[in-house]
């Protein structure tokens, strides 16, 4: 969702249409306002249009950088000259948060190679991205990933080329670009996950910021599917980066307040002015109305579900296994003793055993207990290829050098404030590197020639083969705590375990 219906309907435009719908009726009486990818396809239905407009004027708005030759195309079917427009307005992309962005792509690469397909459409988002932002950067990428580089090449061909789209006023530090491989962290995406966004997502999906809640037991009809937007939705603003406790804590106060409210609204209508207040506030109430129901809902069937499938107990063990180099207890819960608790590694070992985890001291024809969900052996070789140490150009489960050993010694002597959310994305650990001026140029090259002498304070980071909420909030957190340094997160998609 980028615009509400209602904010639309603001801006007086009363009818949806798709382009390729084959049923619009002719209406001369109104404009047409088009906006659209420029794909082949897409100005071809275009051409078709203008032959026979069914409106009396067209703005024309694409998405991304539209060809000399597909312009001229437009041209010469617009004989009735209805064509008012035609524009590039960049948001090939979508806006997940205000530091957030998507292409919504699955399935970008075949083994370690580009999909061909999938390579363009990701050069065209991430240049549109550019684009919006006013931005002409400069470009590292993850030396190990072959895919990365290849990105990299293409995003600078299309600079040098589009160089006048490109032409923006210089700054004083250029701002960066970074291109890292999601293969170098396949741990990440199969965590279970505690604060609010990255649950619902996990739990329930989140597509293109709408829910979808028709499976939950007893929903009604209106809340069958609901939108989820930070833009509209102050509640969840407030919420989307605190932890599940937290959130049921604010869910009581948000009900609570509510409930305080409404006897007022349903005062009543003694006056002239009485009536004139109601009026004035009742758009206000059942908007909060809504809120109310939409947030209870959620965070109802997040509750069951965590209930359901033993979370706690399996984000537990997941956290031991992906932050911990002793994994005995870990090793309990999937190997449990007869009784109440045997349950609970059921659950445990289908996200588990597909993660390329820290080697467990126990034999490897122990993992796969009587009461856990076997796993193909082709699906366990196709994660350890896909992530595993050989292809990996970080060291994803411990630090190499004596400083970083002592760091993490010392924050285990503090202990961990929970259990839940012991680990760290590698992207947390990257970036704080990159914002010191601490990231080695030979595991992260520059592309080109040129480097950056100080500290970068713009960093579009970029992850092939998806970003996630949790390092969505990573980065959130490290632009809370670095003034002056701007950090957007994107990737081709935004993942959860399921996908």
């Amino acid at each position: 969702v980028v615009y509400t219906q209602s904010e639309i309907l603001q801006r007086e435009v009363y009818l949806f249409e798709r382009l390729d719908s084959p049923s619009r009726e002719p209406m001369k009486h109104l404009k047409a306002i088009c906006f659209l990818r420029p794909t082949k396809e897409n100005v071809e239905l275009l051409v078709q249009e203008l032959r026979r407009p069914k409106y009396s004027v067209y703005f024309i708005y694409f998405s991304n950088v539209i060809s000399k030759s597909d312009v001229k195309a437009l041209a010469e079917a617009d004989e009735q000259e209805v064509v008012a427009e035609v524009q590039e307005f960049y948001g090939d992309y979508i806006a997940v948060n205000p530091h957030v962005f998507s292409l919504n792509l699955l399935g970008c690469c075949r083994g370690r190679s580009w999909d061909q397909a999938q390579l363009a459409r990701t050069t065209q988002g991430l240049t549109a991205l550019l684009l919006s932002l006013k931005k002409c950067p400069m470009i590292r990428y993850q030396l190990s990933s072959e895919p990365a580089k290849r990105l990299a090449e293409c995003v600078k061909q299309v600079i040098t080329k589009e160089y006048e789209l490109f032409d923006f006023r210089r700054t004083e530090v250029p701002p960066l670009l970074l291109i890292l491989d999601r293969s170098d962290d396949a741990i990440t995406p199969l965590l279970n996950q505690w604060t609010y966004q990255a649950m619902v997502h996990e739990l329930l999906g989140i597509n293109n910021n709408r829910i979808d809640l028709s499976r939950v037991p007893g929903i009604s009809k209106d809340l069958r599917e609901v939108v989820l937007s930070a833009e509209n939705d102050e509640f969840y603003a407030n919420n989307m980066y605190l932890n599940f406790a937290e959130i049921g804590t604010n869910i009581k106060n948000l009900m609570e307040d509510f409930q305080r409210r409404k006897p007022k609204e349903q005062q009543k209508l003694e006056s002239i002015a009485d009536m004139k207040a109601f009026v004035e506030n009742y758009p206000q109430f059942k908007k909060m109305s809504g809120t109310v129901s939409k947030h209870v809902t959620v965070v109802g069937e997040l509750s069951r579900l965590v209930a359901e499938r033993n979370l706690l107990e399996v984000s537990e063990v997941e956290q031991e296994l992906a932050c911990q180099n002793d994994h005995s207890s870990a090793l309990q819960v999937l190997h449990p003793t007869p009784g109440p608790r045997g349950a609970g590694g059921c659950g445990a070992a289908v996200p588990l055993g597909s993660a390329p985890c820290p080697p467990v001291p126990e034999p490897r024809e122990q993992l796969p207990a009587p009461q856990l969900l076997p796993l193909p052996t082709q699906l366990v070789s196709a994660v350890v290829e896909y992530g595993g140490k050989r292809v990996r150009g970080s060291d994803l489960f411990g630090p190499k050098d004596a400083v970083a050993i002592t760091k993490q010694f010392l924050k285990g002597l503090k202990g961990i404030e929970n259990v839940y959310t012991q680990h760290q994305p590698l992207l947390q650990e990257t970036l704080d590197q990159l914002i010191k001026g601490k990231l080695k140029d030979s595991q992260y090259p520059y592309l080109g020639p040129n480097t950056l002498r100080d500290r970068p304070q713009d960093i579009i980071v970029f992850l092939i083969g998806g970003a996630t909420y949790e390092e969505a909030l990573a980065v959130y957190n490290l632009n809370r705590s670095n003034p002056g340094v701007r950090i957007v997160l994107g990737g081709t998609t935004i993942h959860n375990t399921k996908r």
